[in-house]
């Protein structure tokens, strides 16, 4: 009974230190951003793709038949946007903070938010002063990264960017999981994003490989901390605490990245940008706790 207790709190620490792991070990990584995001997801299907033919090989090939051609027009849809989003916010770890990258690609729920509006839902007060103060918060760490170079304020659009394709991927995903198992929609979710990811790769000259033995094992890393092992205990968790508890919980990986990324790198962000990080958590946080009641399971296998 007593470790059914700490069962939780256990997987969600280790949760949150996986997934803040992600933009310290992108940084560190001496290899190409849009390559770092192919290999991720490619090395992930080594363990998903199996584990789905053999706990749901019948759902998985019925996708083919024509009654399951719509959900999996849905599930590839949801990989390009899942590929926009590695595309966009690995780059971005590179090219600004890794505080910086996780705050900005956390407004996932912001996004979300909007888009739910758009689809003509009624948002709550809550969640539009969230949003105001997530814009904010936003508009001064972008700010305060003009005086460090164009280079970092491209990194902050472009982990925006990332989070509003997160966003669009959760969506997408939200229908697809209605009637497909975690495990299915993940593996043609991933098998898209990677193949969408290579032909990015080819078409640019992206170098696949070369890559000193350090660089290895920081792809390595993400794929087994971020991508699997921070997945596998957010589900865990989901199944005992509700998906806003999580949210809100996983705000958390922003001061984790940025004391991950000034430990392994002895990097800090901009200190004008710290008002303007911390006002985007609150407001991020503020958005996720007014639409709890529509809350979406936000998807765990970003970051």
């Amino acid at each position: 009974m007593r470790t059914a207790a700490f069962a939780v709190p256990a997987a969600l620490t280790i949760a949150v230190i996986a997934v803040s792991s992600s933009a310290p070990l992108i940084a560190y990584a001496e290899a190409p951003a849009l390559a770092i995001a192919f290999w991720r997801n490619a090395l992930g299907l080594v363990v998903i793709v199996p584990a789905a033919l053999i706990r749901h090989r019948a759902q998985l090939l019925g996708l083919a038949r024509p009654a399951g051609r719509r959900t999996l027009l849905v599930c590839v849809l949801a990989g390009l946007a899942l590929a926009v989003h590695f595309g966009t916010w690995v780059p971005s770890a590179q090219m600004t903070s890794v505080a910086t990258a996780t705050a900005l690609v956390s407004t996932m729920p912001v996004w979300s938010a909007l888009i739910a509006t758009l689809q003509g839902s009624r948002p709550q007060w809550a969640t539009i002063a969230g949003i105001g103060v997530a814009v904010a918060g936003t508009a001064l760490a972008t700010g305060a990264d003009l005086q460090v170079s164009t280079r970092a304020v491209t990194g902050d659009i472009l982990a925006l960017v990332g989070g509003l394709a997160a966003a669009v991927y959760a969506a997408l995903g939200e229908r697809a999981r209605a009637s497909l198992s975690t495990t299915v929609y993940t593996a043609v979710c991933y098998s898209t994003c990677a193949l969408a990811l290579l032909v990015v790769c080819l078409v640019f000259g992206v170098r696949l490989g070369g890559y000193p033995a350090a660089a290895w094992l920081a792809i390595v890393g993400l794929t087994a901390g971020p991508q699997l092992l921070g997945h596998s205990m957010l589900n865990f968790a989901l199944h005992k605490v509700s998906a806003t508890t999580v949210s809100v919980l996983m705000l958390l990986e922003i001061p984790g990245a940025a004391l991950l990324g000034w430990l392994w790198l002895d990097q800090l962000p901009p200190r004008a940008s710290w008002p303007g990080l911390l006002i985007v958590m609150l407001g991020v946080a503020v958005v996720v706790l007014g639409t709890a009641r529509r809350s979406r399971v936000i998807s765990t296998d970003l970051g």
